[in-house]
């Protein structure tokens, strides 16, 4: 390869390198500034209604300062965090392999189907209470709940994936000698994983809506628990601490998972 034909190869490469970091810094920028215009408007709004009804920027933050001072807020975080990853996690590897048996088996779909619409219409906060009565005020009623609340969205999702792969690609591999386990691993797989990739990320988002309800009923730590005991001593600061650390919570759980999934399932295809 001469000095110009490396050169004319390496300048498109700097070009594209250089194209992803103006992409990325114009994507921080845009970030940012959006967060100081939210934070504005923020401020204007408790300007206008006053301590008591919204706390300000700075009250908050002055707030969050006080609960980490005595880690209650760094205890409500571990606490929340941990109900649901081990809720979610187990939501995830339940649903996805029964949303797989459900698209790809006419009578475990048959024999499922009422069972999955009749309950994924029922609020998990609805069994708050039951949960707590069977399973007790431990950490088994949060998980078992936040499960309930992942296992449907993923299953639906990862059946409504293998039902919308083409079946004449099917009937092709089926045609050409693959056996079903090839079938699977190369091509409803493959087909699936990104709506096993959404239903994952909707369920995680599910979860913190019931974590809430849940730690409200029957717990002692927690973020929602934070929020439910700060009303009642009518800290309206600490409940926008609350808040707050739920909605960063969630915008770093869901960005971790696009990050993990991106790389550990990019070999199918999958593009967040």
């Amino acid at each position: 390869m001469t000095v110009a034909t490396a050169s004319a190869t390496a300048t498109p490469q700097a070009d594209r390198l250089a194209g992803a970091s103006v992409r990325r810094l114009r994507t921080a920028g845009v970030y940012t500034l959006s967060v100081l215009v939210g934070i504005g408007l923020w401020q204007l709004l408790a300007m206008k209604y006053g301590s008591s009804l919204v706390a300000s920027p700075q009250e908050t933050l002055s707030a969050a300062r006080e609960l980490a001072a005595d880690a209650t807020l760094t205890n409500s975080i571990i606490a929340s965090s941990r109900r649901i990853l081990i809720g979610w996690g187990l939501g995830v590897l339940v649903g996805a392999p029964v949303g797989l048996l459900v698209g790809q088996i006419p009578i475990v779909r048959q024999l499922l189907e009422p069972y999955i619409e009749f309950f994924r219409f029922i609020p998990p906060v609805a069994f708050v209470t039951l949960a707590v009565v069977w399973l007790g005020i431990g950490e088994s009623s949060k998980v078992v709940l936040i499960f309930y609340t992942a296992v449907f969205i993923v299953t639906l999702n990862t059946s409504a994936g293998v039902m919308a792969v083409s079946e004449s690609k099917l009937r092709a591999a089926a045609s050409l000698g693959a056996s079903r386990r090839q079938i699977l691993q190369g091509i409803v797989l493959p087909s699936t994983v990104p709506h096993i990739v959404t239903g994952a990320r909707l369920a995680m988002g599910n979860s913190f809506l019931t974590i809430v309800s849940a730690e409200i009923v029957a717990a002692q730590v927690g973020l929602g628990s934070l929020i439910w005991t700060s009303r009642n001593y009518g800290r309206i600061d600490w409940v926008f601490v609350g808040i707050i650390t739920l909605g960063i919570l969630g915008f770093v759980f869901d960005r971790v998972l696009r990050v993990v999934a991106s790389r550990v399932l990019r070999r199918y295809g999958v593009k967040l």
